[in-house]
């Protein structure tokens, strides 16, 4: 089995939102403060189109297990 963490990016060419699911403590913290962009229900799940980059990176600062973060 590889040790390798996997590391998903999103990008509206304005910022990059990087997700590591290995790190994800499922908070709800993202997609109940950002729904538009973060919803679970959704494949792919982040929509970095649907928001500012402005509000994005507030609710990716929210993140209480950091396995969001910009890029």
């Amino acid at each position: 089995m590889s040790d390798k963490k996997i590391v998903k990016e999103y990008s509206n060419g304005d910022i990059t939102v990087l997700w590591q699911p290995h790190l994800c403590t499922h908070s709800k913290k993202c997609w109940k403060g950002l729904l538009p962009v973060f919803d679970p229900r959704r494949k792919p799940w982040v929509d970095m189109d649907a928001a500012s980059s402005t509000k994005i990176v507030a609710q990716v600062n929210e993140c209480p297990s950091r396995a969001l973060s910009i890029k």
